[in-house]
């Protein structure tokens, strides 16, 4: 009779905020205790360090899952740091666009929660003399309202913008709002932060994170995974591509589950991980490396040091998941 113990999951509690690396500013943390916020959902824990890392990032997120505050807290942070802190009155460094004037009002009362009275913020639906008078730094509105604001008003400055987030962006363009997405972020400069939020991944999200965002990070719910996975790898199967898994176990299951998938046949795969030989991992770089198209799967270690023409930039020394990526990346818990 087998007396072994039986198997123990142990899941890994979510990060508290004040756990977050890099770390919020302690006034951040204090404001959101008050407003019972000490725990991060998901979506926050995974996207808040990237934003505050100056990283562009694409979200599967639907209502509910803490969206606001995982956009919210880096642009508080990131302008924080900025060369143009604190900001002139009439200087614009953060764009909120979201679908529905209801939407705006509901993330510019969240944005008030959290103490953001170093700056100030305002929903484009507020009078235009008290804007033009008072200025702003934060721009929450509906694309339409957006658009013709920026058209209308050039006493606005937008040169020294840090963030641009586009929240519900499958909603913004089920609703039309297209052209006018597409002529905020051609006036915006191209040096900033961009986040896209969308609770679907359609062709046209994926063809607007193209155009508005550069070399951005993927993140999706946990039951989305694998099928956004796939879905990723046939979009890009004539590109490099890096895909990032926890722990040394999910490389190998993976790379032989998605290299049998009939509709992914045609792509090279190059695991590699520190469980490996040193000849193993050398070879599978040394392959992704010449290779014109292919897909490399690893464990974040991978993303450190590295130096691969077309994809990476060198980063030296410790650093989080995908420092110094310059190609598409993926990042995938164990699926």
């Amino acid at each position: 009779m087998d007396s072994s113990p039986p198997n123990t999951i142990i899941e890994e509690a979510p990060p508290r905020f004040s756990e977050l690396k890099p770390p919020l500013s302690e006034d951040i943390i204090e404001a959101l205790d008050r407003s019972g916020f000490e725990v991060c959902t998901p979506v926050q824990a995974e996207t808040i360090p990237f934003l505050c890392s100056h990283k562009d990032v694409v979200v599967d997120a639907a209502t509910g899952s803490g969206k606001t505050l995982a956009f919210l807290l880096p642009f508080i942070e990131i302008i924080r740091r900025s060369n143009s802190y604190p900001p002139k009155p009439h200087q614009v460094m953060g764009v909120i666009i979201s679908p529905t004037r209801e939407l705006s009002a509901q993330i510019h009362k969240v944005a008030r929660a959290v103490r953001l009275d170093f700056a100030k913020c305002r929903e484009v639906e507020a009078d235009m003399n008290t804007l033009e008078e008072e200025g702003a730094n934060l721009l929450i509105g509906t694309p339409g309202r957006l658009s013709d604001m920026m058209k209308r008003m050039e006493f606005l400055d937008f040169r020294n913008l840090e963030i641009l987030i586009l929240d519900e962006a499958d909603r913004l363009l089920d609703m039309g709002f297209q052209k006018q997405v597409n002529y905020i972020i051609s006036r915006l400069p191209k040096q900033r932060r961009t986040g896209l939020f969308s609770a679907t991944q359609t062709q046209a999200v994926a063809d607007l994170a193209k155009a508005g965002l550069r070399n951005p990070y993927l993140k999706c719910e946990a039951d989305q995974k694998s099928s956004q996975l796939v879905h990723l790898l046939i979009e890009n199967k004539n590109k490099k591509l890096v895909v990032f898994f926890m722990t040394c176990a999910c490389v190998d299951y993976w790379g032989l589950v998605i290299s049998k998938i009939p509709s992914l046949k045609s792509i090279s795969f190059f695991p590699t991980h520190g469980k490996m030989d040193q000849k193993g991992r050398d070879t599978a770089l040394a392959s992704f490396t010449e290779a014109s198209s292919g897909v490399l799967l690893c464990t974040d270690v991978a993303a450190r040091g590295l130096d691969i023409p077309d994809t990476f930039t060198s980063h030296q020394g410790p650093g989080s998941v995908g420092e110094g990526i310059k190609g598409i990346c993926f990042l995938c818990p164990c699926l």
